[in-house]
Parts: structure tokens; sequence; C-alpha cells
């Protein structure tokens, strides 16, 4: 079986260093880059399966790298900083990273977040159905995973994918944050976590852009989201 490749974005020498032993143990392919401009010639000539980062970066900073990797690819990010406010991880996930790790980290907290983004994004690239999915002006489609409103493409990222979908397939259903957290990051859920808040909050605003007269998430108050018929 072919090794899954990632991405190290880290200024720190000795933490890129650990990061890279970290996964090598667990017999991942690991590429090293020491800065924002060097992390985005690499993904220029290569693809990864998934890329950590820091978020200060000389060059390119991480903020920017966010969005280079989104407008061509909805690999797992998983933002690896020293900055701890809850405003920093917000901001991260509403950029586009998928996960949020802060300094200093355990190995097996790494391992198992790397993991655990792999698994979920397998999962839902793996489908082999190519049926689509329709909910009033939207469509999606799980193996190629596109989703267009009104014909306009939405520029999802993973998990805003992952969402959207669930919610599409039971759309009688009401899902609770914790609910899909454990379904989309596949992980334990907190419930202080603001994580699928900011990301539904996402979904809204991008479909909204598109399609600004109609409602498709709902929330029910007290409980979490359902589609809005």
């Amino acid at each position: 079986m072919e090794k899954q490749k990632v991405l190290i974005v880290e200024d720190d020498v000795d933490i890129n260093n650990l990061l890279m032993k970290i996964l090598k143990k667990e017999d991942y392919e690991v590429v090293q880059a020491f800065s924002g401009s060097e992390a985005e010639l690499r993904i220029s000539m290569e693809q990864y399966d998934i890329a950590l980062l820091d978020m200060m970066l000389p060059g390119v900073t991480g903020e920017e790298l966010i969005n280079k990797i989104r407008n061509k690819s909805d690999m797992p990010i998983i933002v690896v900083s020293a900055k701890t406010a809850l405003e920093d991880r917000v901001n991260a996930l509403n950029m586009g990273a998928d996960d949020y790790i802060t300094k200093p980290f355990e190995a097996a907290d790494i391992l198992a977040r790397v993991n655990s983004q792999l698994r979920r994004y397998r999962k839902f690239t793996g489908a082999a159905s190519s049926d689509e999915l329709k909910f009033k002006k939207l469509t999606l489609n799980e193996s190629l995973r596109e989703a267009k409103v009104n014909g306009q493409e939405l520029n999802l990222t993973a998990h805003e994918f992952d969402i959207l979908c669930v919610l599409v397939k039971n759309p009688d259903k009401v899902y609770s944050r914790e609910n899909l957290y454990e379904t989309i990051w596949q992980s334990g859920y907190f419930g202080e976590d603001n994580t699928v808040n900011v990301h539904v909050s996402n979904v809204r605003k991008k479909i909204k852009d598109i399609d600004p007269d109609e409602e498709y998430i709902k929330t029910v108050w007290g409980i979490g989201f359902k589609l809005c018929k």
C-alpha cells in the first residue's frame, strides 16, 4: 500500500523535526517545509494527503497558505499553533482549516488527529456512488465532491461539504452539534467546542452569497441543525 504523504510547514526547525519523527514512526511519508513560500512551491509541484502548518510563517503566511491550498484542493489541513485564544482557532477554521492543535502538543494527540482526518477524508472521497443529492437549488455530487447552487459551484472545505452532505441525506432529521461533530470529525465532542457552529455558519454564508432569498439550514434552538424546508 502506498504511504500517505504529509506536508509539515513549520519554521521552527526543532518542532518541524519533532513532527517529522512522530509521523515517520507511523510510516507516513513526510515532506518538510520551513517557510510558507517553500510550502507554496512544494504544493505546486506535487500532491499531499494532509498538511500540518503553523500560522506564523516567514514569506507566505499561514492564513495565505490555507487560502492557496483551498483554491486547489480539499485535502485536510491541521493548524499547529502557539496561539491558544478561541478567536485564533475560529479564524483558522473560518479560513478553511479542518482542525487546530495548540503548542505544546503530545505525540499521541498529533497522531490521533492526523489519523482521524485521513480516515474521514478517505471515507467521504472513496464513495463509489456518483448519484447526485438535491435540495432546493443545491446539488451535491459525492463521488466528485462537488457542490453547486443554481449551477454555480460552492467553494467548500472538506468538513463543510461533509456537513452539508449529512444534512441533505437526511432532510427531516435534526442533528445535534454532538452528532455532527462525532460523525464528521470522528472523535469525542466537548460541549464548549464551537467548531460545528463555525462550519455551519460558513456553509450558510457561502450558499447565501449565491442564493440570498432562500434558507437552506435551520437552527433548532437547544438541539442543533436540520434542513430548512
